[in-house]
């Protein structure tokens, strides 16, 4: 009996038993399901959220993938290294190979300037190739085979099985390109498209010395083969990768998808952590004079935290396994919004989520749960009797805060984001909490009602209770603001990016006699269309008297490799490449290695914003706020250009933003009339194509068979599906993410009514009336929850504001509903807890 009863000595198995009764019984019926409670939001949250974002991520790069037919993509204006598909063949990697060139294609009636592109029976790797024959639908291109993109059918005037000319071979048409994986967004390349068979090739004779041409090399494989693919092939000039998060438009959308996915992560973390960390703290302050008894009658360290730790144990299993459950069916109501635009067999995740949530939940638990339990092993004796004995403080305790801290190190790394939001979160959090205690110590020196002045004492009865309460508060208000103002935010840019009425086909080379006729025909058709621009190519060569680049540029030399490969396929053609690589200098800008399209107009595009400076001056110039930055342009500097070999200046007068993705004309430089009208110059209107009005398409390339007409339908239609479906993942990610920040308050609220027990068994002991006690009850957390509400709301727009700025590259925008909205919701969630727990607190006041 002596071994059995003494708390000090070792358990035996009888001892043992007591004590797990005991624990389940401290479990269900103590104070420890508030933290079991917490513990399992936390692992459902991060399941439900890190289930998602897997799944949705991964549809996302698939669909980036398809875009671009392949995993990566090595783009050059040179023949391709001989051993760089040897190379990543022997790492086990797919390839497939496209040499891509612009050649006239000529039919028996027509003829017309396409884009060629030979390819291999692999491509593609990724995304769908659509062929369209007599006798069905195919998927890759054969030897001898000739496909044409379906506008092609009328204005060469063919049909299949008719003859077509692409250089030196006749190709028989074998049907249409229905669907193309790849997608350009640079109207002024843009040509109806051909396909034909790499083994054909050679015999078009297309390929001549000086020829434009890009060579293509597609890889699909394991990501780390395809990196390390990619680090060991030195690009000369004109060389390049691409994967999903280059492609212009719809590698920034996935690029800021996937960073505010892992913000969103972090955020919902951070506040289930402090739900978990608020009612650790309650629990301690339950069992403190449990704890103090216990060591009165015996009990050692040792023996509490044997004790604490089969509680822990028990609670963190049953969390994992509650946790787990309610997240997988958590995971499974988010996608069901997603239905319609995710594909039927979805990515799968494995157990991924369950060990990631698992390993969340015990980083924080650690450091959340075992400096509160410290504390509560620390207390003394004593405060069995003397409750307000403070207890020892032991540093050492804080190093379990190292767990985390390692983990977050390894697991942001790099990124800067992150690390910049948690920091300024922290600084935030406790100037937050100090402008809290600041306010109620003002408000106090005012004349207030007797329930109002009573409820301000009881506030600022402890500082740094009231500001560490305040801070929680509006943290976990501000928290899930920045949540749902960023996908407004960015929900907001991309519907900019691509609007509803964006043009979606552009009319090129219309030559100055044919302008007028074109917009008329236009008119008549009542098509939505831009102003007519003139466009010139043309480069920028001096800022005032400093010349930008020297006499050979980057492309220039670039060119002279591939003339010299294209005759000389050999050691002298590698020669020159060495050579190329060697002298190809350094220039400011990408803009300087090409020629850029020069417009003028009496007024500017009205879907440019203007910066800074005037518009209208002679001889001015109006120059892109992006570029300008860049090269160090200032309004009033000269700057030189070049068209045609004729050199002209013009002063620049005007500063303008662009958005470069919402597909309507857009130039670098905009010129007064008088400085290029004399210069011969081709024109450009884009127009939008509704349903129904098909048929015109291939009327205008009847009537006006010299202009380039490029049709982007298809590519618009498949960003705005894109669009679509990211803005609904972002739309569940962020509703999920309110409503853990919702909980996390409604948490604090609770915790902090259940420690108003006490204090309003005094009240009414000295004699406060049940009115009076109301309305304290109801003047402090009003009074609070206003505060909170009103710094959240300058919080998350300052968040906010610092994300879009420095995180996501987005103009900062006002939200004027959030100094009403988050004030009005803090109230009503007071309102609710104050309703739900007031009754039940006041009930041993009514007998």
């Amino acid at each position: 009996m002596t071994e059995i009863s003494t708390p000090t000595d070792s358990p035996r198995p009888v001892y043992r038993g007591l004590l797990t009764k005991w624990s389940w019984r401290e479990l269900w019926q103590g104070q420890l399901w508030p933290v079991a409670v917490a513990l399992t939001l936390i692992i459902a949250c991060v399941f439900a959220l890190s289930a998602l974002v897997m799944r949705v991520e991964a549809v996302m790069v698939d669909q980036g993938r398809s875009m671009i037919a392949a995993d990566r993509v090595f783009r050059s204006a040179n023949p391709l290294p001989p051993d760089l598909l040897t190379q990543a063949q022997q790492q086990g990697l797919q390839t497939s190979v496209q040499t891509r060139f612009g050649t006239m294609a000529f039919s028996d009636n027509a003829m017309q300037l396409v884009s060629v592109k030979s390819v291999d029976s692999a491509f593609p790797l990724r995304g769908e190739l659509t062929l369209r024959t007599a006798n069905g639908v195919r998927h890759q291109v054969q030897p001898g085979e000739l496909w044409l993109a379906a506008r092609l059918f009328d204005l060469l005037q063919v049909k299949v099985g008719d003859t077509l000319a692409i250089g030196d071979a006749d190709l028989v048409i074998s049907g249409e390109i229905v669907q193309e994986p790849e997608l350009s967004f640079n109207p002024f390349s843009q040509m109806p498209a051909v396909l034909i068979h790499a083994d054909d090739l050679a015999h078009t004779g297309a390929i001549q010395p000086g020829s434009r041409v890009q060579y293509r090399a597609y890889f699909k494989g394991d990501e780390a083969q395809l990196t390390a693919l990619q680090e060991t092939v030195p690009l000369a000039a004109g060389d390049r990768w691409l994967s999903e998060t280059t492609q212009g438009r719809t590698g920034d959308i996935l690029e800021k998808s996937r960073q505010y996915l892992s913000l969103t992560l972090i955020l919902v973390i951070m506040m289930a952590t402090a739900t978990l960390v608020l009612t650790c703290l309650h629990y301690v302050s339950t069992r403190r004079e449990t704890v103090a008894m216990m060591k009165s009658l015996g009990a050692s360290r040792r023996w509490l935290w044997l004790w604490l730790s089969r509680q822990l144990v028990m609670l963190f299993a049953l969390a994992a396994v509650a946790g787990g459950a309610i997240g997988s069916g958590l995971e499974y109501l988010l996608r069901l919004p997603l239905g319609e635009i995710l594909p039927q067999a979805l990515p799968s995740v494995g157990i991924t989520p369950f060990v990631v949530s698992v390993l969340v939940a015990l980083l924080v638990a650690l450091p959340a749960m075992g400096i509160a339990l410290w504390q509560l092993v620390e207390a003394p004796a004593i405060a069995v009797m003397q409750p307000q004995v403070a207890v020892p403080l032991n540093p050492r305790r804080y190093l379990l805060l190292l767990f985390p801290i390692t983990a977050a190190l390894w697991w942001f790394g790099d990124n800067g984001l992150m690390w910049v939001t948690l920091a300024g979160l922290a600084v935030l959090m406790g100037v937050l909490g100090l402008l809290g205690v600041m306010v109620v110590a003002l408000l106090k020196r005012g004349r207030w009602g007797a329930s109002m002045q009573l409820a301000l004492s009881r506030i600022s009865r402890s500082p740094f209770a009231t500001g560490a309460q305040l801070a929680a508060l509006t943290c976990s208000l501000m928290l899930l603001t920045v949540i749902w103002l960023l996908r407004s935010d960015l929900l907001s840019d991309w519907q900019q990016t691509l609007p509803s009425d964006a043009p979606n086909v552009f009319a090129l080379n219309i030559s100055p006699d044919q302008q007028a006729d074109y917009l008329a025909a236009l008119d008549t058709h009542a098509v939505m269309r831009s102003d007519g621009y003139p466009v010139i190519r043309g480069r920028i060569t001096h800022i005032n008297d400093d010349a930008l680049l020297p006499s050979s540029s980057p492309s220039t030399a670039a060119d002279k490799a591939s003339d010299t490969q294209n005759m000389n396929s050999g050691q002298e053609a590698e020669r020159v490449k060495e050579t190329t690589k060697a002298e190809a200098p350094e220039v400011r800008d990408e803009s300087l290695r090409r020629e850029l399209n020069f417009t003028w107009r009496e007024t500017l595009p009205v879907h440019n914003t203007t910066v800074a400076g005037t518009w209208g001056q002679a001889g001015g110039v109006s120059v892109e706020s992006g570029i300008a930055d860049r090269l160090g342009i200032q309004l009033g500097d000269q700057l030189t250009f070049s068209v045609n070999s004729q050199v002209f200046s013009a002063n620049v007068t005007h500063l303008r933003d662009v958005e470069w993705r919402n597909m309507r004309p857009n130039f670098y430089f905009i010129f007064t009339p008088d400085v290029m009208a004399t210069l011969p110059a081709t024109w450009l209107v884009s127009f939008r194509i509704e349903a129904g009005q098909e048929a015109l398409i291939n009327q205008l390339g009847r009537d006006f068979p010299t202009v380039s007409l490029l049709d982007l339908r298809t590519m618009a239609t498949r960003i705005q599906g894109i669009m679509q479906q990211i803005s609904l993942s972002l739309s569940v990610l962020a509703g999920l993410g309110v409503v853990s920040g919702l909980l996390l308050v409604m948490t604090l609220l609770r915790l902090s009514m259940a420690q108003r027990k006490m204090e309003i068994k005094l009240y009414r002991t000295l004699g406060a009336s049940r009115k009076r006690i109301t309305a304290t009850v109801w003047g402090e957390y009003g009074l609070m929850a206003l505060i909170a509400g009103i710094m959240a709301a300058i919080g998350a727009e300052s968040v906010v504001a610092a994300l879009v700025t420095w995180g996501f590259e987005l103009p900062v925008t006002a939200h004027p509903w959030v100094w009403v909205g988050v004030p009005l919701l803090s109230l009503l969630l007071v309102v609710i807890i104050i309703r739900s727990m007031l009754r039940q607190l006041l009930l041993p006041l009514q007998r």
